[in-house]
């Protein structure tokens, strides 16, 4: 029914748990326990014992599937405490972007904290991740040249050839910014998303009784899947199929005989590789978010261990821990944008190596 393994916090689940006081259950016999919780436990009789158990976890309904126990599905399709974080979490996202968007069309100054905010937070993904790691080495710079014999009146324009922010002055004489062609901008979009979603997946492990779905292998990998198909098929438009694929071979003066031996090595090595960096890509996101939270687990875990001490010792170990607890709380802040941005920032690592000449 339930399980004391702190581990088992980290896991997906099939059910949302709060504290006991908001969440009772009700049920008057065993008839009205599930199915699946009375299989796994069918030396229980006492339908108390069930309702203690189960007092502040919300079962998820599934009308898709049926479950083994709380944490694992027997058959059919299984809506999990990840997947719903997921969709509440991109329904917000949607609604965040989509009252900026309509801000930032106007092409007016941005006003207040909020705009402010979310348009340096893109202009960084623009500026420091998507361009520098994806357009080729010998791009020009945008530049700007203030307009001559002409003043232009109002607002500043926000827009540029692209339709990418780009602040183009304050007051005074207009300034005029011109911006060369960009490769990165083409996946601007899907970085922005990617750092946002891993970005908010990250940040509901620290609100109470939810959960990072980035904590599950199976939402890491995902997120590493994207990346890799837009890699393939970002390489395959520009290069074509066939060319894609001989892209991955450096190119190398050999003699034939030595080219035949070495280049059919070489392409099997590439492409093990390709498949490696992003598996690795979405293991180092999972394993930098469940350290973090296996820590907090295991200082939190002092508390209970000293309660079987005397109370002088509960007291002391008690105090350190939440202090611990709430230092290292801010330092997984941090990490979760730092992991965010190397999330965003090695997907645009792999794209730009599919998009340009070995």
């Amino acid at each position: 029914m339930s399980d004391h393994n702190p581990i088992y916090h980290l896991k997906d689940a099939y059910f949302f748990e709060v504290p006991k006081a908001f969440w009772r259950h009700d049920w008057k016999t065993l008839d009205d326990v599930p199915q699946f919780l009375r299989d796994g436990r069918a030396d229980v009789t006492d339908v108390a014992e069930f309702t203690h158990a189960m007092d502040g976890k919300i079962l998820i309904p599934q009308p898709f599937a049926t479950l083994d126990s709380l944490y694992e599905k027997k058959t059919g399709f299984a809506i999990s405490k990840y997947m719903i974080l997921e969709v509440v979490l991109a329904a917000i996202l949607l609604l965040l972007f989509t009252r900026l968007a309509r801000r930032l069309r106007t092409g007016a100054a941005p006003h207040g904290a909020f705009t402010n905010l979310f348009e340096a937070m893109i202009l960084f993904v623009r500026d420091q991740i998507a361009r520098p790691a994806i357009d080729s080495h010998d791009h020009g710079h945008e530049h700007g040249h203030e307009a001559h014999g002409r003043e232009t009146p109002g607002p500043p324009s926000y827009a540029d050839g692209h339709g990418a922010p780009a602040l183009a002055g304050v007051g005074g004489p207009a300034v005029v910014v011109h911006h060369e062609a960009h490769d990165g901008d083409r996946f601007v979009p899907l970085l922005l998303t990617l750092f946002f979603f891993v970005l908010g997946c990250n940040l509901l492990g620290m609100v109470p009784w939810a959960g990072s779905p980035t904590a599950s292998f199976s939402v890491t990998l995902a997120l590493a899947g994207v990346t890799m198909l837009t890699v393939v098929v970002a390489g395959m438009l520009k290069f074509g199929f066939l060319g894609f694929f001989a892209n991955q071979v450096p190119s190398m003066d050999l003699p034939l005989p030595l080219a035949i031996l070495l280049k059919p090595m070489i392409f099997g090595i590439e492409m093990l590789g390709l498949c490696i960096k992003h598996l690795i890509l979405a293991v180092r996101l999972l394993a930098n978010m469940v350290a973090g939270h296996l820590v907090l687990l295991g200082i939190m875990g002092l508390i209970s261990a000293a309660a079987t001490y005397s109370m002088g010792m509960w007291a002391t170990v008690t105090g350190i821990s939440v202090v611990s607890c709430t230092l290292f709380s801010l330092l997984e802040l941090f990490v979760a944008f730092l992991q965010a941005y190397i999330f965003t920032f090695l997907s645009a690592l792999f794209i730009g190596a599919a998009v340009h000449q070995h």
